[in-house]
């Protein structure tokens, strides 16, 4: 197929559907401006102060940072809390919603990012899977209980110099301890995935009320395979859009070899609702 003739049949794949599963990784944000983490080398020119002490990701975005190092571990993640809050989606957010809106049983979202650009974007929130967690929600890291809470308050300044957090770090309201995101971690026993299962439960009804459902997927790794898995397992048409995997089983749909925006915007200019 030539670039051209991939795109229509991506578009008629969507056009013959009634409702659209958006799974997203973390490619979906990097037109936004957002870091992927893709290697080391990729996060270190995001934080240098980690390249200089030589932390690579899997250990940072780990449970026992906060443990060992408080203010580093917050350092990093309070740093990402704050860019997700100053980053505005980009534009193939808003093309996505007006796809999913031209059809009966409008979208779902299934991602495995925890920035919350989808809700930001005006996605309802009640129809977002957040499969890893939300940077945007609070818990316990000793797990006096399982409560969670928005991460809504004002959040201490990061030193980029040294990637520390200054005081006060995040607290527990409830027994005033150390608080953490509630983001699955690596190595994390602790995680409450209270919320991310009521998600998906709610995506389980709603996937049961669609009877021509195609899948979207945008910008989801192969190293943590969470979103694919989840696109693939559902047995409908994929439309996978990945500048570098974007192959799709034979008979199973078409992959776009595009990063997120450019894809949607061609996806874009040649959709006519139906």
């Amino acid at each position: 197929m030539t670039p051209e003739t991939t795109i229509d049949a991506a578009v008629a794949l969507i056009r013959s559907a009634d409702g659209i599963l958006i799974t997203a990784g973390a490619g979906m944000g990097v037109d936004s401006g957002l870091p992927d983490f893709r290697g080391n080398e990729g996060f270190w020119n995001a934080y240098p102060a980690l390249r200089s002490a030589g932390i690579p990701f899997h250990e940072i975005a780990n449970p026992a940072s906060f443990h060992d190092q408080p203010r580093r571990g917050w350092g990093f993640y309070g740093h990402r809390l704050q860019l997700y809050r100053d980053t505005l989606p980009h534009e193939g957010f808003a093309i996505l919603l007006a796809l999913a809106d031209s059809k009966p049983n409008a979208c779902f979202v299934y991602t495995s990012n925890v920035d919350g650009q989808f809700q930001q974007a005006g996605y309802a929130p009640e129809r977002i899977v957040e499969c890893h967690g939300s940077i945007h929600h609070f818990q316990c890291l000793s797990r006096c209980s399982d409560e969670l809470w928005p991460a809504d308050a004002r959040i201490a300044a990061v030193d980029p110099a040294t990637g520390l957090m200054s005081e006060p770090l995040p607290h527990c309201p409830r027994c005033g301890g150390l608080a953490r995101p509630n983001i699955l971690m690596f190595n994390d026993s602790e995680w409450i995935s209270d919320r991310a299962d009521r998600q998906l439960a709610r995506f389980e009804a709603w996937r049961g009320s669609v009877d021509r459902m195609v899948v979207i997927e945008v910008g989801a790794g192969v190293d943590i395979p969470s979103v694919r898995r989840m696109s693939e397992r559902q047995g409908a048409p994929l439309v996978r859009i990945n500048p570098r995997a974007p192959v799709v089983a034979r008979g199973h749909g078409v992959g776009l070899p595009l990063r997120a925006l450019e894809a949607l915007r061609a996806i874009d200019a040649l959709w006519t609702p139906s």
